[in-house]
């Protein structure tokens, strides 16, 4: 693994702010570096103002792959697809955590900060780290994902 693989961006807003701390912990025992980009505390933020920074940097190929947490996990994910080069996968399990790294090359995980719990969430991690994309017939689809309709 190279080292700028070994460096992970995390976001969130206050829904998921606490899993955040979680899994930066989890992950700096791993022995991964972390790019917070926060929220910092539980106080009540909005999202974007936290998503919009991490998903510009993976736009823009700073970071390989980023995590990000809101209450749903929804509005993180809608936030940060809006990016061509961020493909953004909301996950609720680690079956779903490996299939969009496996077929869709996911780059950032987004977990719903409420309604999973903390074990769950980095069983989730873990499987979003650890699984290749598989390429083959899965990559012309990928291709397509930031084609604009004409």
């Amino acid at each position: 693994m190279d080292e700028k693989s070994k460096v992970l961006a995390l976001a969130s807003d206050h829904g998921g702010y606490w899993m955040k701390d979680f899994i930066v912990h989890k992950l700096k025992e791993a022995g991964y570096e972390v790019k917070d980009f926060g929220t910092y505390s539980g106080e009540s933020v909005d999202y974007p103002d936290f998503i919009h920074p991490l998903a510009n940097a993976i736009n823009k190929g700073e970071y390989e792959k980023g995590i990000i947490m809101c209450g749903s996990g929804n509005g993180a994910q809608m936030t940060a697809n809006k990016y061509p080069n961020v493909r953004a996968g909301l996950c609720w399990n680690v079956e779903q955590a490996r299939l969009i790294r496996m077929h869709n090359n996911a780059n950032v995980l987004s977990l719903p900060g409420r309604f999973v719990n903390f074990t769950e969430a980095w069983n989730m991690v873990e499987a979003f780290l650890q699984t290749p994309f598989e390429g083959g017939r899965h990559s012309s689809r990928v291709d397509k994902i930031s084609q604009l309709l004409k």
